[in-house]
């Protein structure tokens, strides 16, 4: 690795190679909101792709932009199948929520009809609430609210924006399926001839990892989903099926499932209140449930699916989603486990000359 000098020459060629990437980087920063758009399509394309070419030459269907429109609505069906699973029934526990606390406040606080109450309220209290509204903390409260109205504006005018931008990643999605070999294929005449062999290695090597990523990936969470459901089932907690199956889908990003603590303890609570049991033990058996499944995927089925497929130690692992989610987002999440590999599979092949090559040590 030292053997070779480092001139002059070389040098400048590295530092000019630096300077590059980092203008790139600063350009790919500085347009990122033009650009995120796109490359999210692309990321749908390249993952719908599979199915459209099945649709179009395996169930005969027409033309590739009748494909495309039966493989959106195929997808759509069955998004719409997993909500149908997970949101009526959300809806279902919200609405038992509402009726224990109006059965809370007319039993505990001894009150039958609750807006004969708070206008019973209201007009004896009417002094005292008309006094608190001319004082100047309520003033000074408004003017202080005030800004906050307006970010809840911008941030209203950003959720209008959001959706414009998914309606253009929607139709740079369908284009680019539209000539997707096209464009897989003659992408590298961007490049000059001198380093073309480079840069269509280079992408060979993000397609590979990055198809053992996804295959992994979605065996991991499809195990898990169904080892969720089996878990919620026995203990007979509330949404069990749903529950299950948004915890998979959310597993799609590693470790996100997490999150799914949050309604978990929601439902317990629910449970509690709905049969008279305990809520901590509920919880308890809950969480319970998490730290199991957690052990067996963690311990016998990532490093079986995702070990062969990616090559990662956990710490790697863990520390690559961290680094790729500050730089890249939730995207930088999704692409973390390929992007590494493929890094570290690159400076061991250029930079440590660590590269093995099975064929000749066979021989």
């Amino acid at each position: 690795m030292f053997e070779q000098k480092i001139t002059f020459d070389k040098f400048i060629r590295w530092a000019l190679v630096a300077l590059l990437v980092f203008a790139v980087l600063f350009v790919m920063n500085w347009l990122s909101g033009v650009l995120l758009p796109f490359f999210i399509a692309w990321l749908l394309a390249y993952l719908l792709y599979p199915v459209v070419k099945f649709m179009q030459y395996r169930m005969r269907v027409p033309t590739r932009a009748l494909s495309i429109i039966v493989t959106l609505i195929l997808v759509i069906a069955v998004l719409g199948g997993i909500f149908y699973l997970i949101i009526p029934p959300m809806i279902e526990q919200f609405e038992k929520l509402g009726g224990y606390i109006t059965k809370y406040i007319q039993h505990e606080v001894n009150v039958s009809n609750t807006p004969d109450a708070i206008r019973a309220w209201l007009h004896d209290n009417q002094h005292e609430i008309r006094r608190f509204f001319n004082s100047n903390d309520v003033a000074d409260a408004v003017k202080s609210a005030m800004p906050k109205v307006f970010s809840v504006l911008g941030q209203t005018a950003n959720v209008i924006i959001s959706i414009v931008a998914s309606f253009i990643t929607l139709m740079y999605m369908f284009f680019i399926l539209l000539d997707y070999e096209y464009l897989s294929n003659n992408w590298i005449k961007i490049f000059p001839k001198s380093v073309r062999p480079f840069w269509q290695s280079l992408m060979k090597d993000v397609e590979r990892e990055l198809n053992n990523y996804v295959r992994g990936q979605s065996l991991v969470a499809l195990s898990m989903g169904i080892l969720f459901c089996i878990g919620f089932t026995l203990i007979d907690f509330p949404m069990a099926i749903g529950l299950g199956i948004l915890i998979g889908i959310m597993d799609l990003v590693p470790y996100l499932h997490t999150f799914a603590l949050i309604p978990t303890a929601f439902l317990a609570l629910m449970k509690a209140a709905d049969t008279g049991q305990n809520f901590w033990i509920i919880l308890a058996s809950a969480v319970a449930i998490f730290a199991i499944v957690q052990v067996i995927i963690d311990m016998v089925i990532t490093p079986k699916i995702m070990g062969k497929a990616m090559g990662l130690n956990p710490a790697i692992l863990l520390l690559s989603l961290s680094v790729w989610g500050s730089l890249l987002g939730f995207i930088g999440l999704i692409v973390a486990l390929p992007l590494t590999t493929l890094l570290i599979a690159y400076y061991q092949r250029y930079v440590t000359k660590e590269t093995e090559k099975p064929e000749h040590n066979g021989e």
